[in-house]
């Protein structure tokens, strides 16, 4: 008897889900077929079928789970710092996890984007998700504009720009192998410290200080 009809439905649902990811990723949406599916799960089709009915089904469920994930995650890790109004602490804690994604799954990125060529409406379901985190980081850098530590800018702008240079560092770094991104240039964490000061630097509000000697 095959290894995968002993497992429970829990988990041949997270089997199919992992296979699914890394078939995605290798043959694009359209080129994924339920027949392979079912076959790197070691399933038949009628049994893919009692979990997901549908491909699209199964893309869906993939992405809310990686999502998800990735938000209570983020959320977790923010939290401290934002009750303790440690900006840099913050951004530096969030872009160490989002590089780190992107370094530890980088078949999940290229499923993205595959969807997002072949089938922009799956593609959408991502960016809402990453649109509640967006929100988020604004609601953030809004508060802190309030409480007078943020000059006044356009809170959405600035959760935009921050994020997208780890977004573009990110897909670099699985699309090309890029040496800076896969930390190979100088450690991740220098990088990371890096962002953060470009960023705040032109965040902040400077001191009184500084403010009297122009």
């Amino acid at each position: 008897m095959p290894a995968s009809s002993r497992l429970s439905a829990e988990e041949r649902r997270a089997a199919i889900l992992e296979a699914a990811v890394r078939l995605f990723s290798e043959r694009g949406y359209r080129g994924t077929t339920t027949r392979a599916l079912a076959e790197a799960v070691g399933v038949t089709e009628p049994v893919l079928y009692e979990h997901f009915r549908s491909k699209r089904d199964l893309y869906a469920a993939i992405v809310q789970a990686k999502s998800r994930e990735g938000f209570q995650q983020g959320i977790a890790l923010m939290q401290p710092y934002a009750r303790a109004r440690d900006d840099r602490g913050l951004f530096r804690k969030l872009a160490e996890f989002i590089l780190g994604l992107y370094r530890s799954d980088p078949a999940y990125t290229r499923l993205l984007l595959f969807a997002v060529l072949e089938e922009p409406e799956l593609g959408s379901l991502f960016y809402e998700h990453q649109r509640e985190g967006r929100q988020l980081l604004a609601g953030y850098i809004r508060q802190r504009i309030e409480e007078g530590a943020f000059r006044p800018v356009d809170p959405e702008l600035a959760a935009r720009a921050f994020l997208g240079m780890l977004f573009h560092l990110g897909q670099v770094g699985v699309l090309y192998d890029d040496d800076l991104a896969q930390g190979r240039v100088k450690p991740i964490a220098e990088i990371v410290e890096g962002l953060v000061e470009i960023f705040l630097g032109g965040l902040e509000r400077p001191s009184e200080g500084v403010e009297s000697e122009r």
